[in-house]
């Protein structure tokens, strides 16, 4: 299992930062080879579903996920969104938190528990480096773009 956390502060209202994030369509426009799914109908709340399917052919893996917790900042109130991890390899939750930075800036927060099957715990370190970098140049891209 590993467990990580990322921190930005963007130039971005809190509202436009949550956007950015929670839009799940567009995590796959910035993961290599990855398509994003939403399985249940819009609006995004608590019991939404979609699937992030990563890789190619048959080495393509689903990262199956449900939103358990949906709190959209209001006004200088923080935002929260809980997503847990249900897919037959890819386990754990997420947590991307939006609060008021400085300068009337957005700080963005996000935590995430992951496990993959059957890696053994003895991958784990890699696993951090690997999932560190890769979300952190997701969250970039991100917020990045409108």
């Amino acid at each position: 299992m590993v467990t990580f956390q990322l921190e930005r502060t963007v130039p971005l209202p809190l509202e436009e930062a949550w956007r950015r994030l929670t839009e799940w369509h567009r995590h796959g426009d910035v993961v290599p080879l990855t398509r994003v799914t939403v399985v249940t109908p819009p609006p995004t709340r608590e019991g939404t579903v979609f699937v992030a399917r990563t890789g190619v052919g048959p080495l393509a893996v689903d990262d199956r996920m449900e939103v358990t917790v949906w709190c959209p900042p209001v006004g200088d109130e923080p935002g929260l969104c809980r997503l847990e991890k249900r897919g037959r390899i890819v386990r754990g939750w997420a947590e991307i938190e939006v609060r008021p930075g400085p300068g009337g800036r957005a700080r963005v927060i996000w935590r995430e528990e992951l496990r993959v099957r059957p890696l053994p715990s003895a991958a784990d370190p890699l696993l951090g480096s690997a999932s560190r970098r890769m979300y952190g140049q997701a969250v970039n891209r991100l917020l990045r773009r409108p």
